[in-house]
Order: structure tokens, then C-alpha cells, then sequence
């Protein structure tokens, strides 16, 4: 499966954002899926996951009550709905899939990964 992020841009603090990872070539209900982020000089941090029916999702404690992570396997589609954003949020932010794969925060085992789409919080 090959996956497609959007949905990132410039906003000021206490703005809202949703991104949006798109799944082509595969089945995307075979794959745990994730959202990681790396702001510059920093390592790529795990910000959320979701399971494959949704049914279980995990969040980094720095976005938990912010951000909210959904997906739609009819629509192929993995989304993440940023809220009260912060200018600590600012980071390039990548959708991730492993298959059938446990959710876990590592990075490691997740393949693959769609390119970054960034963020920008600040006033």
C-alpha cells in the first residue's frame, strides 16, 4: 500500500486542522495505522494510532484532549483532527501503516509511510 497525507499548513494558535492520509493499493482494513510527527532537530515522535476497525486508538500524552484520530476503510482514508493547536506542534507529520501490526508509539515496524505534511502554529 502506498499512502498520500494532506491537509497541513500555517495557522495561529488555538486554530484547528485536519489531515488526511490516503491509502492506495492495497487493503488499507489489513493495516494498524499511525500518525508521527519530527520537528527540526528532533527525533520522529508518535503522536496517535488506531487499529484497523478502529476500534482501540492511542495518544501521545502532549495531544491527548486535542487531537483526534479516526479512519474510514470504505474511503481508504486515516484522518487526524488537531485542535487548540500550539507552536510545539509545529513538526512535519507523517501517516504510518504496519500490517496487522499491534499499535504500538515505536516507529520501528511501521512501513510504510507516507511523505510529511507540515504544520506551522504561530502567531
Amino acid at each position: 500500500v502506498q499512502l498520500q497525507a494532506s491537509g497541513g499548513g500555517s495557522v495561529q494558535p488555538g486554530d484547528s486542522l485536519r489531515l488526511s492520509c490516503v491509502a492506495s493499493g492495497g487493503t488499507f482494513s489489513w493495516y494498524t495505522t499511525a500518525w508521527f510527527r519530527q520537528a527540526p532537530g528532533k527525533e520522529r515522535e508518535f503522536v496517535g494510532g488506531v487499529t484497523r476497525y478502529g476500534g482501540t486508538t492511542l495518544y501521545a500524552d502532549s495531544v491527548k484532549g486535542r487531537f483526534t484520530i479516526s479512519r474510514d476503510n470504505a474511503k481508504n482514508t486515516l484522518y487526524l483532527q488537531m485542535n487548540s493547536l500550539k507552536p510545539e506542534d509545529t513538526a512535519a507529520y507523517y501517516c504510518a501503516a504496519k500490517t496487522f501490526g499491534v499499535l504500538v508509539p515505536n516507529p520501528a515496524g511501521y512501513d510504510p509511510w507516507g511523505q510529511g505534511t507540515q504544520v506551522t502554529v504561530s502567531s
